[in-house]
This record gives structure tokens, sequence and C-alpha cells, in this order.
């Protein structure tokens, strides 16, 4: 197994069928991955838009509320590597 298969990664938290995750080391700009079934997006943390790949509209309107409430807490754990569970969207 190489790298790209091992990255580790956090798992940010979970709701409606939605996973979020932050890469530990990953490329810039400042993103999360929102993954719901198949689907998978890259989320950029300063703009809350899709940046690669893509979700159902439904999931993508969860996901970006869900973003805008712990937006900064995102750009946090992104900038200093320590990440945590957030609270899912209720």
């Amino acid at each position: 197994m190489d790298y790209k298969q091992k990255r580790l990664y956090a798992e940010v938290t979970r709701f409606y069928g939605i996973t979020i995750k932050v890469f530990f080391g990953d490329h810039p700009p400042p993103h999360f991955h929102a993954i719901y079934g198949d689907f998978n997006a890259l989320i950029g943390i300063a703009s809350l838009e899709i940046i690669e790949g893509d979700l159902p509209s439904r999931a993508e309107k969860l996901v970006m509320e869900w973003a805008t409430l712990y937006q900064s807490e995102l750009l946090n754990m992104w900038n200093t590597q320590d990440f945590r569970k957030l609270p899912p969207l209720k």
C-alpha cells in the first residue's frame, strides 16, 4: 500500500448520512471532504464552494449550512492541524 492509500484523516462530524473529513497534510487551498454515498466533494473553507467532485443538491445544501456554522473552526483546524470533532447539523 502506498502513501496515498494510507493518508491519515480526521473525521470531523457525521450527519444525515454525510461524513465530513479533513486530511492531514492535504494540498491547498484549505478544504474539507464531504462524502455522501458514492459522492465525494472537496469544499473550500474560505469560499464554501465545491472545488472538486460533486454532491446531490440536498446533501450540498446541508453541507454548506453546516460549514457556515463552523467555518472558523474548520480554518483553525486546517492551519493548526489540531483536528477535533465538531457537532453535527441538527
